[in-house]
């Protein structure tokens, strides 16, 4: 079975908490705090294993959460990081934020990592907030959240020609004469139901991929039949192959077919349609004389095409065409790439106040949001040093102004991430 899509849930691993302890040497009786930072969580990390074809392997397993970090311990020992978690994807997979829908990444090479969710840093341990004025700081700092998302990922195969046209042209055929693919082959629409991928060996130098993409139809860029599932595949191929059936045995118009699968490229993507095209008019055999051949051959050429006869079933035109092919890739060299990778992995900073959310809902005022939880997990409420730190930071992250800016009074109700204070200047 052929998966090429599949939604997952990442999540980073927490990062572990500071340690609140005291030196307890023999000979040190007023020892200071030496309590330790905790560890790093670790990431979730996508990487490209060339040996996998599709994304079956993710089908059904859909959460995936790294190691967190271990807390700090006495004696100024910091607790260990996370282990990461390695995703295996194949090769051409892109990855897709699901709240967003923008690419964040786009893996193609061997060995290709891409860090999907990073783990939460650790807390700092007490011994990190002793001060000339608070040498016995009775309180250390939680470890932060890691980054969770759903993600999607997309695989587009990675293949230099794509073979494009109607159902039940000749692609199919085509590519099992040129390379050592074995595609399913059958007198019916629809035998191609997932694409095919077939190397054309040449020389070293000159060997290509080509790709058998299952028949489009009209409609297929608003994703009637499989549209979408099809279109995607040919977005990375650097020249397409546009075959149509020029017998006409099947009623078909070769000349209006050709117009409109350009047409539903173009409503797709406006750079694929500019991709360049070899045309082919197979199924040659089976014509009574040339003219409907040189009509056709007239009429596309009028706009810029090259157009080529060929008859897969009896291989003749075959070597030409593989030759053309070639070229065309030589000529044609990198393209623009049609998939915009946008990095907008979010990262939590403590200085960066987008992360807090400060309201007012029927009287009361709340407080929310990352750094706010993280401030929460690092106080200790019944520690004098801990409670006037809390206080210090709410200044500083601008939460007490934005409360100001509110409208709260003296001894209105506050609640900061679960927890309920009362307002006093």
């Amino acid at each position: 079975m052929f998966i090429d899509k599949a939604k997952i849930f990442v999540k980073g691993g927490n990062g572990g908490h500071g340690a609140v302890a005291w030196r307890r040497e023999k000979y040190e009786p007023s020892g200071g705090p030496a309590g330790g930072d905790g560890g790093h969580g670790g990431n979730v990390i996508l990487k490209v294993d060339v040996g996998l074809r599709t994304l079956m392997d993710l089908r059904f397993k859909k959460h995936f959460k790294s190691e967190s970090g271990e807390n700090g311990r006495s004696k100024r020992q910091y607790g260990s990081k996370g282990e990461d978690l390695i995703i295996n994807v194949p090769a051409g997979t892109i990855v897709r934020d699901e709240e967003t829908g923008r690419v964040i990444a786009d893996l193609t090479e061997e060995n290709h990592t891409f860090t999907v969710a990073k783990g939460g840093r650790g807390g700092k341990g007490n011994a990190k907030f002793a001060t000339p004025t608070r040498q016995a700081p009775r309180f250390a700092e939680g470890g932060a959240a890691g980054e969770e998302r759903w993600i999607i990922l997309e695989l587009k195969l990675l293949a230099d020609v794509g073979l494009i046209g109607f159902p039940n042209v000749g692609k199919s055929t085509l590519l099992s004469i040129v390379s050592a693919a074995k595609p399913k082959i059958a007198n019916y629409h629809f035998t191609t139901i997932n694409p095919n991928l077939g190397v054309v060996k040449l020389n070293d130098a000159n060997d290509f991929v080509i790709a058998d993409i299952p028949g489009l139809i009209e409609g297929a860029h608003e994703g009637t039949g499989l549209g979408h599932e099809f279109l995607r595949h040919i977005e990375r191929t650097k020249v397409l192959v546009h075959m149509v059936d020029i017998s006409g045995q099947e009623g078909r118009d070769p000349i209006e077919d050709f117009h409109k699968i350009n047409e539903e490229l173009k409503l797709y993507n406006e750079k694929l349609a500019r991709r360049p095209q070899i045309v082919v008019a197979n199924k040659s055999d089976l014509m009574p004389n040339n003219d409907k051949f040189n009509d056709f051959k007239e009429e596309i050429e009028k706009l810029g095409y090259n157009v080529y006869k060929l008859s897969a079933a009896t291989k003749t035109g075959v070597k030409d065409l593989v030759y053309k092919i070639s070229n065309m890739l030589k000529e044609t060299g990198d393209m623009e790439s049609l998939i915009e990778v946008e990095e907008d992995i979010k990262t939590y900073d403590s200085k960066d106040e987008k992360d807090i959310i400060v309201k007012e809902e029927d009287g009361e005022y709340f407080v929310e949001g990352a750094i706010a939880q993280k401030l929460m997990d690092s106080t200790n409420l019944e520690d004098v040093d801990s409670t006037r730190y809390f206080q210090k930071r709410l200044r500083e992250l601008g939460i007490i102004d934005r409360l100001r800016e509110l409208g709260i009074n003296e001894e209105d109700s506050v609640n900061i991430c679960g927890y309920e204070f009362e307002f006093f200047e």
